[in-house]
């Protein structure tokens, strides 16, 4: 049986409950330390009717369109993204099951280049790499930041109380914001002297990248870039009975 030590899950809220009652059950106790807030941001929209499709890279551009759009084909990046823009509306959605890559594939084999324009909702300064990949294989591309990742500046109390006593022996990363924002908070403060016996886990190389050199016992990527991928990494727990979480 693996011990009792809590599982410090980054990701931004509201996603952060879903990984915590993942992770309950797997048997394991989470500590929510959502590393960015998410806000959204006006923006000036094309009409849906003029569009051929809606690129979607992540949960939250899918949740900052208006219902507006939600008649216009959407390719996500991954099925969450996917199964998300199907939970808020968007009826006709396909997924990449994969990275930016896959994507920028995906609209190619099913796309017309000479079509429409494509829409990506992003924030800024993501999205340019995906935007270049599609206008280079001929589509037109209408770039829009639709939201705003705003980094944290500490860590909540219960997060850093459980570092401080050796409560954490993992830490979960969704995305190299987040790990960005984890490791400028751990090189501010004096927890840098307190990861040796903790492992991260990271979704992808970029994640596990943005890290650095923070003193982790080991770095840890996913062999794909999802959810499932990265949990089926984690050392299982025990029971999960009368255990909860804690949150800041």
């Amino acid at each position: 049986m693996a011990d009792d030590r809590a599982v410090l899950v980054t990701r931004p809220e509201p996603e952060a409950q879903e990984t915590a009652q993942r992770l309950r059950a797997l048997g394991r106790r989470a500590i929510l330390a959502p590393m960015l807030a998410i806000a959204p941001v006006p923006a000036r929209l094309p009409e849906p009717g003029a569009l051929q499709a809606v690129i979607a890279g992540s949960i939250n551009a899918v949740r900052a369109l208006p219902p507006a759009f939600h008649t216009v084909p959407l390719l996500a990046v991954g099925d969450a993204t996917a199964a998300a823009a199907r939970a808020h509306g968007f009826r006709d959605v396909r997924s990449a099951a994969g990275d930016a890559r896959a994507l920028a594939a995906l609209a190619a084999a099913t796309l017309d280049p000479s079509g429409k324009p494509l829409l990506l909702p992003t924030r800024a300064r993501e999205g340019l790499r995906l935007a270049a990949d599609l206008r280079a294989r001929g589509f037109a591309v209408l770039r829009r930041i639709v939201y705003a990742a705003h980094p944290a500046e500490t860590l909540p109390d219960p997060a850093a109380t459980a570092f401080a006593t050796g409560g954490i022996d993992a830490v979960v990363f969704f995305s190299a914001s987040a790990a960005r924002s984890f490791a400028r908070i751990v090189r501010a403060s004096a927890m840098a002297g307190r990861l040796g016996g903790v492992t991260a886990y990271a979704i992808s190389e970029a994640a596990a990248a943005a890290l650095g050199d923070l003193g982790f016992q080991a770095v840890r990527v996913a062999a794909r870039p999802d959810q499932d991928s990265l949990l089926a990494l984690l050392p299982p727990g025990g029971s999960n009975e009368g255990r909860g979480e804690w949150s800041g």
